[in-house]
Protein backbone atom coordinates (compact mmCIF):
# COMPACT_ATOMS: atom_id res chain seq x y z
CA UNK A 1 0.00 0.00 0.00
CA UNK A 2 1.32 3.51 -0.91
CA UNK A 3 1.91 6.17 1.65
CA UNK A 4 0.85 9.63 0.30
CA UNK A 5 3.47 11.84 0.64
CA UNK A 6 1.68 14.60 2.27
CA UNK A 7 0.73 12.00 4.82
CA UNK A 8 4.48 10.65 5.68
CA UNK A 9 6.47 11.14 8.64
CA UNK A 10 10.23 10.98 9.23
CA UNK A 11 10.82 7.76 9.73
CA UNK A 12 8.84 6.42 6.65
CA UNK A 13 11.20 8.20 4.70
CA UNK A 14 13.97 6.45 6.76
CA UNK A 15 12.36 3.29 6.11
CA UNK A 16 11.84 4.16 2.44
CA UNK A 17 15.79 4.81 2.27
CA UNK A 18 16.67 1.07 3.04
CA UNK A 19 14.05 -0.16 0.60
CA UNK A 20 15.75 1.53 -2.10
CA UNK A 21 19.22 0.44 -1.38
CA UNK A 22 18.34 -2.91 -2.42
CA UNK A 23 17.37 -1.70 -5.96
CA UNK A 24 19.63 -3.10 -8.46
CA UNK A 25 20.16 0.40 -10.22
CA UNK A 26 21.21 1.86 -7.06
CA UNK A 27 23.32 -0.42 -5.99
CA UNK A 28 26.91 0.09 -6.91
CA UNK A 29 26.15 3.89 -5.54
CA UNK A 30 25.43 2.39 -2.14
CA UNK A 31 28.61 -0.32 -2.19
CA UNK A 32 31.06 3.03 -1.85
CA UNK A 33 29.57 4.98 0.81
CA UNK A 34 29.01 1.82 2.74
CA UNK A 35 32.94 0.84 2.06
CA UNK A 36 33.88 4.06 3.59
CA UNK A 37 32.09 3.07 6.44
CA UNK A 38 33.81 -0.40 7.06
CA UNK A 39 36.81 0.98 6.16
CA UNK A 40 36.93 4.24 8.82
CA UNK A 41 34.89 2.30 11.61
CA UNK A 42 36.53 -1.05 10.96
CA UNK A 43 40.33 0.60 10.94
CA UNK A 44 39.38 2.96 13.99
CA UNK A 45 38.07 0.22 15.90
CA UNK A 46 41.00 -2.27 15.32
CA UNK A 47 43.39 0.54 16.42
CA UNK A 48 41.53 1.29 19.64
CA UNK A 49 41.37 -2.52 20.48
CA UNK A 50 44.74 -3.04 19.84
CA UNK A 51 45.55 -0.05 22.54
CA UNK A 52 43.02 -1.74 24.74
CA UNK A 53 44.94 -4.50 24.73
CA UNK A 54 48.23 -2.43 25.78
CA UNK A 55 45.85 -0.97 28.53
CA UNK A 56 44.53 -4.05 30.12
CA UNK A 57 47.91 -6.14 30.05
CA UNK A 58 49.26 -3.01 31.90
CA UNK A 59 46.30 -3.44 34.27
CA UNK A 60 47.08 -6.80 35.01
CA UNK A 61 50.53 -6.77 35.75
CA UNK A 62 49.87 -3.97 38.59
CA UNK A 63 46.31 -5.99 39.83
CA UNK A 64 47.15 -9.01 42.41
CA UNK A 65 45.89 -12.49 41.12
CA UNK A 66 42.48 -12.23 43.13
CA UNK A 67 40.95 -9.18 41.05
CA UNK A 68 42.60 -11.02 37.84
CA UNK A 69 38.76 -11.79 37.48
CA UNK A 70 37.95 -7.75 36.82
CA UNK A 71 39.68 -8.14 33.32
CA UNK A 72 37.09 -10.17 31.99
CA UNK A 73 34.04 -7.74 33.43
CA UNK A 74 36.21 -4.77 31.88
CA UNK A 75 36.59 -5.86 28.56
CA UNK A 76 33.74 -6.21 27.11
CA UNK A 77 32.05 -2.99 29.40
CA UNK A 78 35.80 -1.35 27.41
CA UNK A 79 34.45 -2.22 23.67
CA UNK A 80 30.72 -1.58 24.34
CA UNK A 81 31.65 1.99 25.71
CA UNK A 82 34.15 2.69 22.53
CA UNK A 83 31.50 1.22 20.12
CA UNK A 84 29.05 3.65 21.04
CA UNK A 85 31.10 6.56 21.73
CA UNK A 86 32.41 5.86 18.30
CA UNK A 87 29.52 6.03 16.32
CA UNK A 88 28.62 9.48 17.26
CA UNK A 89 32.13 10.63 16.62
CA UNK A 90 33.43 8.92 13.29
CA UNK A 91 29.95 9.83 11.64
CA UNK A 92 31.22 13.34 11.13
CA UNK A 93 34.33 12.36 9.54
CA UNK A 94 32.80 9.40 7.29
CA UNK A 95 30.08 11.92 6.16
CA UNK A 96 33.04 13.93 4.97
CA UNK A 97 35.07 11.31 3.38
CA UNK A 98 31.89 10.27 1.66
CA UNK A 99 30.42 13.52 0.68
CA UNK A 100 31.33 13.55 -3.29
CA UNK A 101 29.76 9.70 -3.57
CA UNK A 102 26.87 10.70 -0.91
CA UNK A 103 25.99 12.92 -3.45
CA UNK A 104 26.12 11.27 -6.48
CA UNK A 105 23.96 8.48 -4.84
CA UNK A 106 21.63 11.53 -4.16
CA UNK A 107 21.39 12.20 -7.91
CA UNK A 108 20.78 8.36 -8.91
CA UNK A 109 18.19 8.17 -6.35
CA UNK A 110 16.51 11.59 -8.01
CA UNK A 111 16.95 10.06 -11.20
CA UNK A 112 14.91 6.94 -10.08
CA UNK A 113 12.37 8.37 -8.44
CA UNK A 114 11.77 11.62 -10.90
CA UNK A 115 12.96 10.40 -14.11
CA UNK A 116 14.58 13.70 -14.45
CA UNK A 117 18.53 13.56 -14.24
CA UNK A 118 19.88 16.49 -11.96
CA UNK A 119 21.49 19.09 -14.06
CA UNK A 120 25.74 18.57 -14.18
CA UNK A 121 25.42 15.06 -12.88
CA UNK A 122 28.06 12.21 -14.01
CA UNK A 123 31.19 11.49 -12.48
CA UNK A 124 33.37 14.26 -14.36
CA UNK A 125 30.69 16.65 -12.76
CA UNK A 126 31.68 14.39 -9.37
CA UNK A 127 35.14 14.87 -9.78
CA UNK A 128 34.55 18.68 -10.33
CA UNK A 129 32.64 19.63 -7.66
CA UNK A 130 34.46 17.96 -5.14
CA UNK A 131 36.48 20.85 -3.77
CA UNK A 132 32.78 22.66 -3.29
CA UNK A 133 30.88 19.31 -1.79
CA UNK A 134 34.26 19.27 0.73
CA UNK A 135 33.51 23.37 1.13
CA UNK A 136 29.89 22.30 2.02
CA UNK A 137 31.04 19.48 4.33
CA UNK A 138 32.85 22.26 6.42
CA UNK A 139 30.50 24.92 6.04
CA UNK A 140 27.62 22.18 8.05
CA UNK A 141 31.11 21.73 10.72
CA UNK A 142 31.58 25.62 10.98
CA UNK A 143 27.45 25.55 11.72
CA UNK A 144 27.77 22.57 13.67
CA UNK A 145 30.48 22.93 15.86
CA UNK A 146 29.74 25.92 18.18
CA UNK A 147 25.87 25.12 18.69
CA UNK A 148 27.02 21.71 19.79
CA UNK A 149 29.27 23.48 22.40
CA UNK A 150 26.61 25.37 23.62
CA UNK A 151 24.20 22.42 24.24
CA UNK A 152 27.21 20.88 25.98
CA UNK A 153 27.70 23.78 28.05
CA UNK A 154 24.08 22.80 29.57
CA UNK A 155 25.45 19.49 30.87
CA UNK A 156 27.60 21.57 33.78
CA UNK A 157 24.41 23.64 35.02
CA UNK A 158 23.56 22.27 37.58
CA UNK A 159 19.25 20.29 38.36
CA UNK A 160 17.69 22.46 35.28
CA UNK A 161 20.80 22.42 32.61
CA UNK A 162 21.28 18.87 33.47
CA UNK A 163 17.68 17.87 33.61
CA UNK A 164 17.17 19.30 30.56
CA UNK A 165 20.79 18.82 28.15
CA UNK A 166 19.61 15.26 27.10
CA UNK A 167 16.63 16.12 25.64
CA UNK A 168 18.48 19.54 23.81
CA UNK A 169 21.29 17.52 23.10
CA UNK A 170 18.76 14.95 20.98
CA UNK A 171 16.94 17.93 19.24
CA UNK A 172 19.57 19.28 18.34
CA UNK A 173 21.49 16.21 17.00
CA UNK A 174 18.08 15.28 15.36
CA UNK A 175 17.92 18.73 13.79
CA UNK A 176 21.40 17.96 12.77
CA UNK A 177 20.62 14.78 10.97
CA UNK A 178 18.25 16.02 8.60
CA UNK A 179 20.54 18.84 7.61
CA UNK A 180 23.84 16.65 7.06
CA UNK A 181 21.50 14.41 4.89
CA UNK A 182 18.54 16.37 3.38
CA UNK A 183 21.71 18.35 2.24
CA UNK A 184 23.14 16.11 -0.66
CA UNK A 185 19.62 16.36 -2.92
CA UNK A 186 20.16 20.40 -2.10
CA UNK A 187 23.41 20.93 -3.14
CA UNK A 188 23.04 18.76 -6.21
CA UNK A 189 20.50 21.53 -6.80
CA UNK A 190 23.35 24.34 -5.87
CA UNK A 191 20.27 25.51 -3.52
CA UNK A 192 21.95 27.85 -0.66
CA UNK A 193 22.90 26.56 2.53
CA UNK A 194 21.23 28.65 3.79
CA UNK A 195 18.03 28.77 2.11
CA UNK A 196 18.10 24.92 2.60
CA UNK A 197 17.82 25.56 6.39
CA UNK A 198 14.81 27.56 5.72
CA UNK A 199 13.61 25.45 3.85
CA UNK A 200 13.70 22.31 6.35
CA UNK A 201 12.52 24.59 9.09
CA UNK A 202 9.08 25.38 6.85
CA UNK A 203 8.51 21.23 7.67
CA UNK A 204 9.82 21.05 10.79
CA UNK A 205 8.22 18.43 12.27
CA UNK A 206 8.76 16.10 9.01
CA UNK A 207 12.59 16.78 9.04
CA UNK A 208 13.52 16.51 12.57
CA UNK A 209 11.18 13.37 12.39
CA UNK A 210 13.51 12.11 9.97
CA UNK A 211 16.64 13.27 11.63
CA UNK A 212 15.56 11.88 14.85
CA UNK A 213 14.92 8.55 13.36
CA UNK A 214 18.86 8.70 11.88
CA UNK A 215 20.24 9.72 15.20
CA UNK A 216 18.97 6.57 17.26
CA UNK A 217 19.82 4.36 14.37
CA UNK A 218 23.51 6.13 14.47
CA UNK A 219 23.29 5.60 18.28
CA UNK A 220 23.64 2.12 17.58
CA UNK A 221 26.98 0.30 17.29
CA UNK A 222 27.34 -1.80 13.57
CA UNK A 223 23.64 -0.78 12.50
CA UNK A 224 25.25 2.85 12.36
CA UNK A 225 27.62 1.21 9.66
CA UNK A 226 24.25 1.04 7.24
CA UNK A 227 22.59 4.21 8.25
CA UNK A 228 24.76 6.64 5.93
CA UNK A 229 23.51 5.22 2.49
CA UNK A 230 19.81 4.58 3.64
CA UNK A 231 19.58 8.04 5.16
CA UNK A 232 21.06 9.66 2.05
CA UNK A 233 18.40 8.03 -0.29
CA UNK A 234 15.62 8.47 2.28
CA UNK A 235 16.26 11.94 2.17
CA UNK A 236 16.38 12.10 -1.43
CA UNK A 237 13.14 10.72 -1.24
CA UNK A 238 11.71 13.57 1.14
CA UNK A 239 13.33 15.73 -1.07
CA UNK A 240 11.42 14.79 -4.23
CA UNK A 241 7.72 14.75 -2.02
CA UNK A 242 8.53 17.55 -0.51
CA UNK A 243 10.89 20.34 -1.71
CA UNK A 244 11.61 19.07 -5.72
CA UNK A 245 8.25 19.89 -6.48
CA UNK A 246 7.99 23.01 -5.45
CA UNK A 247 10.63 24.09 -8.24
CA UNK A 248 9.68 21.56 -11.06
CA UNK A 249 6.31 21.12 -10.47
CA UNK A 250 4.61 17.33 -8.60
CA UNK A 251 6.38 14.27 -9.87
CA UNK A 252 3.61 11.57 -11.33
CA UNK A 253 4.32 8.47 -9.33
Amino acid sequence: MSVSYHSASGPHYLMKGLSLISDRDLRPFVLIPLLVNLLLFGGAFYYLYTQLEVMFGWLSEQTPDYLHWLGYVLWPLALVTIAVGFSFVFTGFANMLAAPFNGLLAERVELKLTGNPVPDSGWLDLIKDTPRMLGREWRKMAYYLPRALGCLLLFLVPVVGQTLAPLVWFAFSAWMMAIQYCDYPFDNHKIDFTLMQQELGSKRRLTWGFGASVTLCSSLPFVNLLVMPVAVCGATALWVDHFYQLRTGPVSR
